[in-house]
């Protein structure tokens, strides 16, 4: 009888954990890609150095409480690695918990050995994410009017860099060129914005290599991008973020503001680099609430 129920229990847990999985290319066409077959380097549990190639993963809530939205979740890592758990998987079940979709992205590294063009390669791995979860929107009982981006430290960076680039990078053809590549909405958690003198100084160098110009450096300065198109956007940061200065949340509000974009920033006195789903301090845990109510109020904007 206990092995009986062993095996149930087994089962059952292997149901919750097991994902959908997508790869986001298709085989033999990747888009900035020199052809090299990589393996996934996996540094510690929950952390990624290297992708095969990169990945979707699934997370979606009973189709009762299913809501029409969906978020797909940018892990951070400072273009070096990817937190996908905890900056990740982690996001997507809280996601799952208000009825919204999520779909965590596990994206080309730019220090990838593989990239003919290294700062392209995120962007155009999460401009092709967009795009297909919009061409299977109705497969996954969601809006593709209602995809927004929620992006962690250099998740953020990379989700601000979706939400203002309007260049489809892709290469994708056909029918492909007609899905907009611009996100509905977007979340930014002690984001990287700026890589000038408020730098996470890794995030610019595995970004633009070590020696990038003032030009580069203007150029993937994300407050400088925003403009009147700019999605809604919601940002979190703590005052004392010893490796994300908070001024980067604060120059990218102002360009917000400056360009009339709707949305809202919250800075919390205390947190560091370390707001997420389980935090230490329950002032800075808080963002969770914040952020679901305006979640809610969003939805019914876009519908």
């Amino acid at each position: 009888m206990k092995k009986v129920v062993l095996i149930i229990l087994m089962f059952f847990i292997h149901q919750i954990s097991a994902q959908q999985r997508m790869t986001l290319w298709e085989k033999g066409k990747m888009t900035n890609s020199k052809g090299f077959k990589l393996k996934t380097i996996e540094e510690k549990e929950g952390r990624i150095t290297q992708i095969q190639e990169p990945e979707l993963f699934a997370f979606l809530p009973a189709k009762e409480e299913r809501k029409q939205m969906a978020v797909i979740i940018i892990p951070g890592g400072g273009y070096h690695h990817l937190t996908y758990d905890l900056g990740g998987y982690s996001y997507a079940k809280w996601l799952n918990t208000l009825g919204i979709s999520a779909f965590v992205l596990n994206y080309r590294l730019p220090t990838s050995p593989d990239l003919k063009q290294r700062e392209m390669a995120p962007l155009q791995d999460i401009q092709s994410a967009i795009k297909l979860i919009r061409k299977n929107a109705g497969q996954y009982g969601i809006s593709p009017t209602q995809i927004g981006v929620l992006g962690t430290s250099a998740g953020g960076h990379l989700a601000a860099m979706v939400s203002n680039i309007s260049i489809d990078y892709t290469e994708l053809k056909g029918d492909w060129q007609t899905i907009s590549t611009i996100p509905d909405f977007a979340i930014l958690v002690s984001p990287v914005i700026d890589l000038g003198e408020f730098a996470h100084k890794g995030s610019r160098e595995n970004l633009l290599g070590k020696d990038a110009s003032e030009d580069k450096i203007k150029e993937y300065s994300m407050q400088n991008r925003v403009t009147e198109k700019t999605p809604r956007t919601i940002l979190f940061h703590a005052q004392n973020d010893p490796a994300v200065p908070v001024i980067n949340s604060i120059l990218y509000y102002e360009a917000m503001v400056k360009n009339k974009v709707k949305g809202a920033m919250f800075i919390f006195p205390e947190g560091e680099h370390n707001i997420g789903i389980s935090n230490k301090s329950e002032l800075t845990d808080n963002w969770k609430i914040i952020c679901a109510d305006w979640l809610r109020k969003l939805d019914a904007k876009l519908k």
